[in-house]
């Protein structure tokens, strides 16, 4: 299918042309007609599936047809997401695919002064991107009003509720009107996740593209068992292949991110840290100089790289293994994207052996281990690891450097999803 068969109008197809887009991803396909028809949609999709566009081509249009473009400038569309990152993605989405309309949106977060936020506010907007914090603030000092709003966006909420903004979420959602169109995403359902769908959506189509459990078909994935005093050397021995051009790793914590940044500087590896304790605008050059490859690694906590969206990210690692095994499918879905390959790298240290074995009882399969390699872990750590045998072991240390391209995908797509 081609966009061009969506009913979409000539604005945006001329758009989406400039993007370099002619097929929508499943999640796109199959979100876009039902949304257009006004109807609610409850979406299960992990990340990198191109829900934005899935969301942003049908509010614009909608929109558009509506007269808006017409109308005053007051807020109309609601769109709240959990992370800073995230919502300035979204931003240029609705900038990208609405670049021939004539509506206005601001993205709304904390962490910045508020001045530029309120005055955007105050010239009128269609479209309003928020993070929960910084829009209860605004909302109680009388510089947003709801009363006009006949879309609302939740987007991430298994995020929100990680982030603890639920309970910030629904005092959101007893302010908005109670007739409208409401778009709910969430990668994963949790049960309260489940319970606060089922309250705020009226009779909504499901759309569920990829099982939260299942990490994508195009990324390689592998994992090194090592002692946790040698992960930093295993990480620069890593990095000694030059085919990696730009790598995402990722640590539990902030203050291991800025470690690894530390150890990685001594040797000459260009690498920054993205995270919570992070201003904005080093959080957003930190971004800016990874997407331009001015720098190699980006370092990041998982909070805030779920807003990372970056072209053609073919690595990612887990220095350190996450305890909630969905985290690891988040993870490594910043890399494979939209059909394009990506090869996925596990440190695993005797500490870590259980949550290793959930991520693989999770995702019902074993990851290749990579043997070999010049950091093994020790006797001690290696007694409470069950390794896997025969095929799921990678004899060679240079495995990475295999096309991964040719071991998991002939889908040749390297374009980004939306």
């Amino acid at each position: 299918m081609l966009f061009k068969e969506l009913n979409l109008i000539e604005p945006i197809l001329k758009a989406l042309e400039t993007e370099g887009y002619t097929q929508p991803t499943p999640i796109q396909e199959q979100a876009i007609p039902i949304l257009l028809q006004g109807k609610d949609l409850l979406g299960c999709a992990q990340t990198g599936t191109g829900k934005t566009a899935a969301f942003a081509i049908p509010i614009l249009q909608t929109l558009h047809q509506q007269h808006a473009e017409r109308a005053p400038k007051v807020i109309k569309t609601l769109i709240l997401t959990p992370t800073r990152e995230l919502a300035i993605q979204i931003g240029e989405s609705f900038a990208a695919y609405g670049k021939h309309l004539h509506l206005r949106h601001t993205v709304i977060f904390g962490g910045v002064p508020q001045g530029a936020q309120v005055t955007a506010l105050r010239h009128g907007i269609d479209i309003l991107i928020a993070t929960p914090g910084r829009l209860l603030d605004l909302m109680g000092q009388g510089y947003i009003s709801f009363k006009d709003i006949g879309i609302f966006v939740l987007d991430e909420a298994d995020r929100m509720l990680d982030m603890g903004f639920i309970h910030d979420v629904k005092k959101v959602v007893a302010k908005l009107p109670v007739k409208r169109q409401t778009l709910f995403f969430s990668a994963t359902m949790p049960p309260e996740i489940q319970k606060l769908a089922n309250t705020i959506l009226v009779n909504p189509e499901k759309v569920e593209v990829t099982p939260a459990s299942t990490t994508a078909e195009t990324v390689g994935q592998s994992v090194y068992f090592v002692d946790k005093k040698d992960k930093r050397q295993l990480l620069t021995f890593v990095l000694k292949d030059p085919a990696i051009k730009r790598i995402l790793v990722f640590t539990r914590t902030k203050h291991g991110a800025d470690k690894v940044v530390k150890d990685l500087e001594k040797v000459d590896i260009k690498a920054a840290a993205i995270h919570g304790n992070k201003s904005q605008n080093a959080r957003q050059r930190a971004l800016n100089d990874f997407k331009d490859s001015r720098i190699r690694v980006l370092v990041a906590t998982d909070i805030a790289a779920r807003g990372i969206d970056v072209d053609l990210l073919t690595h990612v690692i887990n220095y350190e293994i996450p305890e909630v095994p969905e985290t690891y499918v988040h993870r490594i879905g910043r890399t494979g994207r939209a059909g394009a390959t990506g090869i996925a790298m596990s440190f695993c240290d005797g500490e870590e052996k259980t949550d290793w074995r959930n991520i693989e009882k999770l995702i019902t399969m074993k990851i290749p281990v990579v043997e070999g390699h010049p950091y093994p872990m020790s006797a001690e750590g290696m007694v409470h690891i069950n390794l896997p045998k025969g095929k799921d072991v990678v004899q060679r240390p240079n495995a990475i450097k295999q096309n991964p391209r040719r071991r998991f995908s002939n889908n040749t797509n390297t374009r980004k999803p939306m």
